[in-house]
């Protein structure tokens, strides 16, 4: 038992060492990485200071997020792009220290649409580098064409999208969070309002308010200015968005795979295998035994 516990505290220490060595491999990204860092440290101390726990370790969750990027590429042996890491750190921060802990989502307009657009682009960037690295694999050796690894890396950006927003519904569904922005309406569409009860859609225009009956009998006016879209909107957008980042990266891709890994703005976010002498945990798991 005691031979476990010192091989198992063994190995944590040379995925710890490894990962700090990654840290610094690239200079750029090691000073992206520390100045986001410290601004996380900042912002969790301010939230602290203002009793507000429930940012402060969004702020935490936010900070092991940091190192997110550095442990795939010491776990998976895999070499991450510098411009993909930089926009995989700068994404997170902008999502979490930014949008929710400083409500950017609310007080900049299209701040959400931002990074979903981003999100799009990275995570066909994900699914486009998994293809490249698995036909690496002399076990799992397959050949796509250009536009099938195109097409897979646009249907891997769509789903994890799509899992996103199940993410979202299912926090306001049970949680009763608001990660679906609600949307003000001034006109709607609905069958529901057919006097008939036919399947005719009533077009209703100039809603000026919307009015709320208690279970008591009071009313009571919301004052919204219009018709109140609970998150549909804001989905559908998301979604859309996404499409959107998910086709320019496929595009590039399919000219990038059919160019057969000629240098080009692709080889920015396309990860690779790690050359053996950049293998840190290898290293750091031989040093430590």
């Amino acid at each position: 038992m005691n031979e476990k516990r010192r091989e198992k505290k063994r190995r944590i220490k040379a995925l710890r060492q490894a990962v700090n060595m990654e840290l610094k491999e690239h200079r750029s990204t090691f000073i992206v990485f520390s100045i986001l860092r410290i601004m996380v440290i900042l912002c969790m101390a301010r939230q602290l200071f203002l009793r507000n726990y429930e940012s402060f370790f969004l702020g935490m969750l936010t900070f092991l997020l940091l190192y997110i990027p550095s442990w795939l590429q010491v776990r998976l042996r895999i070499e991450i792009p510098i411009g993909l890491e930089i926009s995989i750190l700068c994404f997170i921060f902008a999502a979490e220290i930014m949008g929710e802990i400083n409500a950017f989502y609310i007080v900049i307009p299209g701040w959400d649409t931002i990074l979903h657009t981003l999100n799009g682009f990275l995570c066909a960037a994900i699914g486009f580098s998994m293809v490249l690295l698995l036909n690496d694999n002399e076990n799992l050796t397959f050949d796509l064409s250009p536009f099938f690894l195109a097409l897979l890396a646009f249907c891997f950006s769509m789903t994890i999208g799509v899992l996103w927003e199940f993410f979202e519904f299912s926090m306001d569904y049970f949680l009763k969070f608001d990660m679906q922005k609600d949307m003000i309406l001034h006109t709607i569409s609905s069958v529901m309002m057919d006097p008939n009860g036919a399947n005719h859609p009533v077009v209703m225009r100039d809603i000026a308010d919307v009015m709320i009956v208690h279970s008591d009998g009071t009313q009571e006016l919301l004052g919204l200015g219009g018709y109140l879209d609970i998150g549909l909107y804001d989905t559908m957008k998301d979604l859309f968005v996404n499409f959107i980042g998910a086709v320019v990266f496929s595009v590039i891709g399919f000219f990038y795979a059919r160019g057969r890994g000629k240098k080009s703005v692709v080889s920015l976010f396309v990860p690779r295998k790690k050359a053996k002498d950049r293998d840190y945990l290898s290293i750091m798991n031989k040093k430590t035994k």
